[in-house]
């Protein structure tokens, strides 16, 4: 039992190993694509996608944008907006009692007329934060403004010119500045008690209460060497095309809207005139589909909703693995495409049971990204695409070459048994005969033209048994058995032809004792009948060449005890050697087909046991 699953398990490791360099070798390439940035704008690609799948939000009802848009600009005739404008909608919405407001318009430059009026209504608005640009090319804050109540609009675009992450805070040579958007968060959410601090498991990240924000890293995710610098965050944009309500500055000056849209919110002004502050981002679903554009204002606003929705609502915030979690996750992936390749034997089910996981793979990894983990999807899609695919083909190949060499072999040792059973037999008792001087000239003629027609017999009969795929047996070239028969038939002819050879042992046999009970096992395959009935031709001319003496034969086919039985015993003298043939070595690969076991031992005082024994097999349906 041990050795049969030692060698299954071997035969396993060596059937592996035609696809697991070839499958680590796609595995390693694929990783050092990911390394060098071959594919990172395919994970971009794949994580727009997801974020755009994504179930639909409700509105945010805590933030309110003002929009500037064409039409407001048309009736005020002329753009910039006037400061006088800018600062009556500051009053307007000062008098509903926002949480903070935001205006996302530049002012470092007065814009006449009412100039004096805006810079008293900075002043005067305490929860007001107004914008400047930080990075090159900068643009100053209003200067009224002191610099609490001033963050920057700077953003990051990736290499393909789209917006996934947004910068948080950055040094700069007059200080360490922070975004409009972490401003205004910070803003409202102090009203609940909760403070901006430094993140406890990353320092350098920012933390409101329990909630740490992701701080990006240069490879981060699908992301390769990518600059990080001060402290970036991916933007996990809020789903749907209702994000937030949108007033628009008409709707402000002639009140057209609820206070309560006003009232303890945060409100962000911002221009959504086309040409005029657009950035590009697929992820966003807006009214246009397929365009990914969003005005500057609408990015600030899903950028506080993120932080705030995090801290009150538990909204997920976008992280990732750990780099070595990430490759051992692509690197599973691609052991599973071997197995794929390895255990399925038909393509069309190979590409079924390919096609079924790696759709698995990309909803397990789309609900991943749901609950805030953006997983290397890509990679782990093609290591496991490829093993699974190309690999078939590796083991189909390995599947074909063994077949041949097993029906090579199996030629092989029908052709011994043919001629072991046969010609040899004739041969060694001519031998006998010949050592013991006692054959008569013709007699020795007469032998080996016996010999002779018996060795041309041979091809006739491995023509019709192995080229043909004729499911019959030959015994001694002129008798045909049908292997389809029931066993216990085949035995009996295969007993009876096989003692009507003239072998010197036979002569003395006075008991013959055979018992066939009618057994006939259904699993068995044609070659295993074969090579049961070999065994049995084998056994009783080993008696008749070897078991001097000998007057007693006794063969059995039974069921005892749960094991098939086909035993065979004489009281003769036996072969003394203890050296095993070929013969015997081809009883044991039967035994082993058969998952049973072959015995062959002497009887005392004299005599010979063979037989070959192995269970019932026990199947639901029987």
């Amino acid at each position: 039992m041990q050795r049969g699953i030692t060698r299954k398990i071997k035969q396993e490791i060596v059937l592996w190993r035609v696809g697991i360099l070839p499958g680590i070798t796609v595995i390693g390439l694929v990783i050092i694509a990911r390394l060098t940035g071959l594919l990172q704008s395919l994970e971009w690609s794949v994580m727009d996608n997801f974020l755009r799948l994504r179930p639909w939000e409700p509105v945010d009802e805590r933030i309110a944008i003002v929009e500037i848009n064409e039409a407001d600009i048309q009736s005020v005739g002329v753009y910039p907006i006037p400061d006088r404008e800018i600062a009556l909608l500051l009053r307007k919405l000062q008098r509903y009692q926002p949480a903070v407001i935001g205006l996302d318009l530049f002012r470092d430059l007065p814009v006449e007329p009412g100039h004096t009026e805006l810079v008293a209504a900075f002043k005067d608005i305490k929860n007001l934060i107004a914008v400047e640009k930080a990075l090159p090319a900068k643009i100053a804050p209003p200067p009224e403004l002191p610099s609490s109540q001033v963050g920057f609009s700077d953003v990051i675009t990736d290499a393909d010119g789209r917006l996934r992450r947004v910068l948080l805070g950055t040094p700069t040579p007059g200080g360490y500045k922070f975004a409009l958007p972490l401003r205004l968060a910070e803003t409202y959410l102090s009203t609940k008690g909760i403070t901006l601090e430094n993140g406890i498991r990353d320092r350098h990240a920012m933390r409101f209460g329990k909630i740490e924000l992701p701080r990006f890293l240069p490879n981060w995710g699908g992301y390769v060497g990518t600059d990080a610098g001060g402290v970036q965050m991916l933007l996990n944009f809020r789903s749907g095309k209702a994000r937030f309500r949108t007033l628009s500055f008409q709707d402000i000056k002639r009140g057209n809207f609820k206070q309560n849209w006003i009232r303890d919110r945060i409100v962000i002004i911002g221009i959504t005139s086309p040409g005029v502050d657009i950035k590009n981002t697929s992820a966003i679903v807006n009214e246009n589909p397929g365009s990914g554009l969003a005005y500057g204002v609408e990015i600030q606003a899903h950028t506080v909703s993120q932080i705030i929705g995090a801290v009150l609502d538990g909204r997920p915030l976008l992280q990732v693995w750990s780099d070595g979690w990430e490759y051992v996750w692509i690197f599973a992936w691609g052991i599973l495409g071997i197995g794929f390749g390895r255990l399925t034997q038909s393509p069309l089910r190979n590409l079924l049971g390919v096609g079924i996981t790696s759709a698995g793979l990309i909803g397990f990894s789309f609900l991943l990204l749901i609950w805030g983990w953006w997983v290397p999807v890509t990679p782990a899609l093609l290591v496991f695409g490829l093993n699974g695919v190309v690999l078939t083909t590796f083991y189909q190949y390995d599947r074909v070459l063994r077949l041949r060499i097993s029906d090579r072999q199996s030629i092989i040792d029908t052709t011994f048994d043919t001629i072991h059973n046969g010609p040899l037999q004739t041969l060694a008792k001519l031998l006998r005969n010949v050592r013991e001087r006692d054959l008569p000239s013709n007699k020795l003629i007469s032998e080996l033209e016996q010999l002779d027609r018996e060795l041309r017999a041979v091809y006739e009969s491995m023509r019709r048994e192995t080229l043909s795929q004729d499911e019959s047996l030959y015994l001694n070239s002129d008798l045909k058995l049908d292997l389809q028969a029931p066993l216990h038939e085949i035995l009996y002819q295969v007993y009876d032809r096989t003692l009507e050879r003239d072998l010197p042992c036979f002569k003395t046999l006075k008991l013959k004792i055979r018992t066939f009970d009618q057994i006939d096992p259904k699993h068995l395959t044609v070659e295993q009948k074969r090579g049961l009935c070999r065994f049995l031709e084998e056994a009783l001319c080993n008696i008749g060449k070897h078991a001097k003496g000998v007057t007693r034969l006794n063969v059995i086919w039974t069921l005892k005890d749960g094991w098939y039985l086909l035993q065979i015993t004489d009281n003769g003298e036996g072969i003394c050697s203890e050296a095993e043939g070929r013969g015997t070595q081809q009883c044991r690969n039967l035994a082993r087909q058969l998952r049973g076991k072959f015995m062959r031992s002497p009887l005392a005082p004299k005599g010979t046991l063979c037989e070959i024994t192995w269970r019932v097999r026990k199947f639901w349906f029987w």
